[in-house]
């Protein structure tokens, strides 16, 4: 206790800086492989990008969640053991935030889209079996954790597959398919709404304390989608053919129909992003701070104070602004070539993966259920339009996230033990 009261503003400082480096690392990584399909397939350019992820991330943290977060994320680490030693969490968290934010930048500037999620949770590993002990450890937590690494990319890729045979027989497998593209393009979009829309009511919305039936939420998941796919339409209908560009790409009048429904993922996606993972970088961050502003008292979960998730979605929008665009390459351009007909289906059906993991309790990430998408589409037309030395080298990173976070955790928790105990 008398080391928090000693050194409260300083854990603070730290955890405001180190928290800001990660939300830097979410953007770069975390926000970066969102976007990837969309500047990939040539929809929006990095700057709408940059702006979609501006609006819709921060659309995302105030209105469907954010507000409360768990100091002990994804219940790895048990914090019983350290209840008279409240310092040794601080330091735990401030070791988990800097060691995680320093592997998201080294694998941004690779090109390596990595979960965030798994980032953080291997930095807690490592902080608690050196600072706890292994009985800290929840082991069989971390068995869902492996499991997703195939879980994730493997449905995600499945309906990313299944869309993209949709949109070849329905619209470029056709003799009209300029004017199907048109014809299907609205229920498409109501499918985008219809998604997000289950997405928020069943992940966010929690602390406006709507208690809505299943029923229910369907229902208005269903009006949003409608009024989506209105949107959707007016817009559609404005686009006329380019018989010249036809020339050169048999698809592109096609093309241009699909580029601003692949704009509505984007910010689905986006807003999506915002509800779910940006407590990845500031719930250490809440956790530190709620400690010592309770002058040394663990509490189970922490309030969200607004300015700290305003911290983190500035942080977010300058990583994907600074360092982003390595990871939208590899999303976009290097795992298989996109259009906009192709990253629609990707993003999509990243989408949808989400709403069923929500609702059914997958273990799933979000970045490799993007990457699986990606490899989906490719996969409908197939093998030979992957590149598998990129995919190999994402599989590669996946697998050591969590044990190189454990290892720089360790290390750092290490240091952080010297400097203030």
């Amino acid at each position: 206790m008398e080391v928090i009261q000693e050194f409260g503003p300083w854990f603070v400082g730290l955890a405001l800086l180190f928290g800001s480096y990660m939300c830097w690392g979410i953007g770069a990584n975390d926000v970066a492989n969102a976007m990837g399909t969309s500047v990939g397939s040539k929809a929006v350019s990095i700057k709408t990008a940059i702006i979609i992820a501006a609006v819709f991330e921060f659309a995302g943290v105030v209105i469907a969640g954010g507000h409360v977060t768990e100091t002990i994320r994804k219940g790895i680490v048990d914090p019983t053991p350290l209840v008279g030693h409240p310092e040794l969490l601080v330091l735990g968290m401030l070791a988990s935030l800097l060691a995680a934010a320093i592997w998201l930048m080294v694998a941004s500037a690779k090109g390596w889209p990595v979960s965030t999620t798994h980032s953080i949770v291997g930095a807690l590993v490592g902080f608690a079996l050196v600072g706890v002990g292994s009985d800290a450890v929840k082991w069989s937590s971390l068995t869902g954790i492996v499991s997703s690494w195939v879980v994730s990319p493997v449905v995600g890729g499945l309906f990313a597959f299944i869309l993209t045979l949709s949109v070849m027989k329905l619209v470029l497998n056709t003799e009209t398919p300029f004017a199907n593209a048109k014809k299907w393009g609205p229920y498409y979009l109501f499918l985008v709404g219809f998604v997000i829309g289950l997405v928020t009511l069943f992940k966010g919305l929690k602390h406006l304390k709507l208690n809505l039936t299943v029923a229910q939420s369907f229902l208005a998941a269903t009006a949003v989608g409608g009024f989506i796919a209105f949107i959707g339409w007016l817009i559609i209908r404005r686009i006329q053919m380019d018989p010249k560009a036809d020339k050169t790409f048999h698809f592109a009048s096609v093309e241009k129909v699909f580029g601003p429904l692949q704009v509505f993922t984007a910010c689905a996606m986006a807003f999506a992003h915002g509800s779910n993972d940006v407590a990845n970088g500031v719930g250490p961050l809440a956790s530190v701070y709620g400690i010592v502003q309770s002058g040394g008292e663990i509490v189970k979960s922490a309030s969200l104070p607004f300015w700290i998730l305003l911290l983190g979605g500035i942080g977010i929008v300058v990583g994907l602004a600074t360092l982003g665009v390595r990871v939208i390459k590899t999303i976009g351009e290097g795992i298989t070539e996109l259009t906009p007909s192709r990253g629609f289906c990707a993003e999509l059906a990243a989408a949808c993966t989400v709403v069923l993991a929500s609702r059914t309790g997958l273990p799933v990430s979000t970045t490799h259920i993007a990457v699986g998408a990606v490899m989906g589409v490719g996969m409908a037309r197939g093998i030979a339009a992957l590149d598998l030395r990129v995919v190999g080298q994402i599989v590669v990173s996946w697998l050591i996230t969590i044990p190189v976070g454990a290892v720089l955790s360790a290390l750092i928790f290490f240091l952080l033990r010297v400097i203030f105990l």
